[in-house]
This record gives C-alpha cells, sequence and structure tokens, in this order.
C-alpha cells in the first residue's frame, strides 16, 4: 500500500479511536506515575489580584511562556531532534492565542490565562524530567513521545500525534480538575474550553505546512485536494480535547481519593495505549531510509 494511502488510513483509524470511549486501562500498561504528586508544584493558585503575571493571570505570563517555548525549540530544530515537531506545533498554537486575546474572546481570559501557562508546565515538566534521566517521572505516555523522538522510530506526523495525545489526552484533564472546572459564581467554563478549538482550528494547517517546509516534507504526504486530511487531524484533537474535559468531571465527581485515583489510572492508561498505538501505526518502515532522508531534508532546511 503506499504511503499516502497508509498514513491517510492511519489517521481515519486514529478519529474513530479518539471518538470511542477511552480504554481501560489494563495489566500490561506501564507503571503508573502519581499525577497527584504533581499538582503542588505545577499548579498556581489563582488570584486576580496578585503581583505576580501568572497567578493573576495576566498576558504578560503568555509572552513569558511563549518566550521560554522559543528557546527550548531552537536547539530542538538546530539540531534535527524529533522532538522539534511538537514543540515547534505548541509554540505556534501559543503565539495565536496570545494574538486572540488581545480582542475579546473569552468569558474570562484572565483564567484562561493562567490555564494556559499550568498546561504548558505540565510539557515542561515532563520533557525536563526525561531529558535529565529521571524517567520515572515521566508519564508513561510521554516516556513514548519522547524514546520515539529519541529514536527517530516515528515519522513527523507520528511525533506530532504523540505530543499532542500525552499533553491532551494525558496532561490536561489533571490540568483542568487542578484549576477548576466552574467560575465561583458556579458557571461552567467549558464554553471557554471548547473556544480553544477556534484556535487550533487557525493554525493547523499552516503548522503542518511549516513542518513540512523546515523539517518533514513527507507529513502532508497524505494531502488531498481537499482539506479533508487536515480536516481529520484537527477532529482527532478536538475529540481528545472533549475527552479530556469529561475526564476531568470524573475526577471532579470521584466521591473518594481512592475513586479519584481508579480515574486518575484510566487516564494514564488510556492515553499509554493511545500512545502505543501511534507509535506502532506511524512507525518507519525498516530499511526504506525514511528517517535518513528526513534528517537530511532538515539538515539544509530546519532554519527556513
Amino acid at each position: 500500500m503506499p504511503l499516502r494511502s497508509t498514513l491517510r488510513l492511519a489517521l481515519l483509524a486514529l478519529l474513530l479511536i479518539a471518538l470511542a470511549r477511552p480504554a481501560v486501562a489494563v495489566a500490561e500498561d506501564p507503571p503508573f506515575v502519581g499525577w497527584s504528586a504533581l499538582l503542588p508544584g505545577l499548579s498556581l493558585p489563582y488570584d486576580v489580584t496578585s503581583p505576580d503575571d501568572c497567578i493573576a493571570g495576566r498576558p504578560q505570563c503568555v509572552d513569558k511562556v511563549v518566550r521560554q517555548m522559543t528557546r527550548r525549540l531552537e536547539p530542538l530544530a538546530s539540531t534535527c531532534d524529533h522532538d522539534a515537531i511538537f514543540a515547534l506545533t505548541y509554540l505556534r498554537v501559543t503565539e495565536e492565542y496570545r494574538r486572540t486575546i488581545e480582542s475579546p474572546f473569552f468569558d474570562d481570559t484572565r483564567f484562561v490565562n493562567h490555564e494556559d501557562v499550568i498546561f504548558a508546565r505540565y510539557y515542561f515538566a515532563a520533557h525536563d524530567a526525561w531529558t535529565s534521566g529521571r524517567t520515572v517521572e515521566v508519564p508513561p505516555a510521554w516516556r513514548v513521545a519522547f524514546d520515539a523522538a529519541r529514536d527517530r522510530a516515528v515519522s513527523a506526523m507520528g511525533n506530532l500525534l504523540l505530543g499532542i495525545n500525552a499533553h491532551v489526552q494525558r496532561d490536561l484533564p489533571f490540568v483542568l480538575y487542578s484549576v477548576g472546572l466552574v467560575s465561583p459564581e458556579g458557571a461552567s467554563r467549558k464554553p471557554d474550553h471548547d473556544r480553544v478549538n477556534q484556535i487550533l482550528n487557525r493554525v493547523t494547517d499552516d503548522v503542518i505546512a511549516e513542518i513540512a517546509r523546515r523539517f518533514d516534507p513527507t507529513i502532508d504526504d497524505t494531502n488531498l485536494p481537499t482539506t479533508i486530511d487536515d480536516f481529520t487531524l484537527f477532529q482527532t484533537i478536538v475529540a481528545w480535547r472533549e475527552t479530556a474535559w469529561r475526564n476531568a468531571e470524573l475526577l471532579a465527581l470521584a466521591p473518594t481519593p481512592a475513586a479519584r485515583e481508579l480515574v486518575a489510572r484510566e487516564i494514564e492508561g488510556n492515553a499509554a495505549t493511545q500512545a502505543r498505538l501511534i507509535q506502532t501505526t506511524m512507525q518507519y518502515p525498516p530499511l526504506l531510509g525514511g528517517r535518513a532522508a528526513r534528517d537530511a531534508y532538515c539538515a539544509t532546511h530546519w532554519a527556513g
């Protein structure tokens, strides 16, 4: 089967899986990482009166996140590290988010800014733990993503999906639960959560084009003469974000710490299972030189 058809079918399969109910973790899942231990260090109290820009949710804190993402991307891009694919995507999404909040868009912009910062911290913490060799602190879904990038084992689309899966299906439920699903007045924060999808929709095709131009031209080999392939990718992300919200609700509704721990284990297990599926589906076939051609292309185009 041609590569183009294989990747197209893989994306459609991932969409169908994303729309299905998350799978329950099974015995062979990777070791569980205690999610609750991350909350005190990564989550911040939200207080609009605080002098701290991040605690108060001021846009200046989003600016700090953009600068940190830029600093982190530069060495990855210049060495053609396969982690650069997700790092670039996350940076472009955050930059578009920053432009969006210049005008009224969210019901509670400062709160979403606050959430944005905490969300980024989960990615930073996982990557820093992995690069420092503290793999026991790395959630299983992230471990699969980082290992695949290190081993140059999957296509650029594989790197992208592995990063999005780990950050959205694994990290996002815990972030949403930690910051709260309702306002002090009792209103659901779901409408603002869903509005982020509009930002993602605006950047998806541009990010894919930039990745193709700078790192791996095969990432858009699935593209038909229409926008169906980018649409499929976008709908997969939307489905994962919806699942993340519902899982955050399950965490919030758990009647006891033990019940909440079971929900957390299911979140971890599902994200890890999805990661292994993506890794298997998107891995480079042996002896065809896919990774070598990609790295050679990146060596002369990454700065473009």
